[in-house]
């Protein structure tokens, strides 16, 4: 028996409770995950982990035995990280999961600024918009918002945030008006992504409204809620990296933007599965991306209240004329 393998084999699957999962993570069968824990317990002469077809527990021993092993993990993964750093520059292929609005933005210029100094790792990124197992996926590294659910066992640190807007275009508001206030909303066709809380809620000095969302179109990602909003069939709520362009150019307007949408601000954090199983590749991957957003001044996505309005009622009198 191969007892140091067989330490991490049990804190993995202590760590995830579960033996599939940890097999998973750790590129073996859950029989093999069963197996190495049983006979570390039959070389230790008890019993570590109490197992049912649901649950899994730590005896008392276990939990003894959990907190010596944890310590001569990380001391070993600290000593060859100290040799690996001191050897071998970052390389490798390193797959990272984004949400679209992420991927499409912050994050390739990210990882522009990450490879120029790291040429020999290579990136397999994933974009999506709905929820994504961060785990059984085999993610090196994930970027998440407040809305992905994220494994209790994975450590989670923010990094930035990002601005929701409310958007329509000039045919749509000049066919069925301008809202003054959120409560206009409940005449209007609202689009939103289909993961995303069924209200909006607007906050401003006054206080917070919130909105029903009942329209013609949901969808699984931000690109078709915006490409519906493009098409004149509502009014949706995007993430303004999404719509910066759209917005400059006229074709997308901002509606009751005096307001604070879902709280003003989507947070962005960084995921991964603790620092005591990552390579060199990722470990430096995870410091350089915090450091990069930390040494950068808090965004500010805001358009100015005054002028927004002011350019909207023109663009939407200028469609109706």
């Amino acid at each position: 028996m191969n007892q140091l393998q067989a330490m991490r084999v049990f804190t993995r699957v202590v760590d995830l409770s579960s033996f599939s999962l940890a097999g998973k993570q750790l590129g073996m069968s859950a029989a093999a995950v069963t197996r190495s824990v049983g006979m570390l317990e039959a070389h230790l002469n008890m019993r570590l982990l109490n197992r049912s077809t649901r649950s899994l527990s730590l005896t008392e021993a276990g939990r003894l035995y959990l907190d010596g092993c944890r310590a001569v993990i990380d001391k070993l993964d600290e000593v060859e990280s100290e040799l690996v750093r001191a050897t071998r520059d970052p390389s490798g292929v390193l797959r990272i999961a984004a949400p679209s609005v992420f991927a499409s933005g912050a994050l390739s210029a990210l990882l522009g600024a990450y490879r120029g100094l790291n040429p020999r790792v290579d990136f397999d990124v994933t974009a999506y918009d709905t929820h994504i197992d961060m785990i059984e996926g085999g993610y090196d590294v994930c970027f998440a918002t407040e809305r992905q659910q994220v494994n209790a066992s994975l450590v989670s640190r923010k990094l930035t945030s990002v601005k929701e807007l409310v958007v329509a275009t000039p045919a749509y508001l000049s066919r069925k008006g301008m809202p003054r206030s959120p409560a206009d909303l409940a005449q209007h066709d609202l689009l939103a992504v289909s993961d995303a809380p069924r209200s909006w809620e607007f906050a401003n000095a006054e206080g917070v409204q919130r909105v029903s969302v009942n329209g013609p179109l949901t969808a699984s990602g931000y690109a078709t809620v915006r490409a519906a909003a493009l098409a004149d069939m509502g009014v949706a709520l995007l993430p303004l990296p999404l719509v910066t362009d759209d917005i400059a150019r006229g074709v997308l307007l901002p509606v009751l933007n005096a307001y604070d949408v879902n709280g003003g601000m989507q947070h962005v954090s960084i995921v991964y599965s603790g620092r005591n199983y990552l390579t060199m590749k990722v470990r430096s991957f995870i410091d350089f991306a915090v450091e990069q957003f930390r040494s950068q001044p808090s965004p500010v996505h805001h358009v100015p209240a005054a002028h927004a309005v002011a350019h909207t009622l023109r663009a939407v009198a200028q469609f109706a004329a």
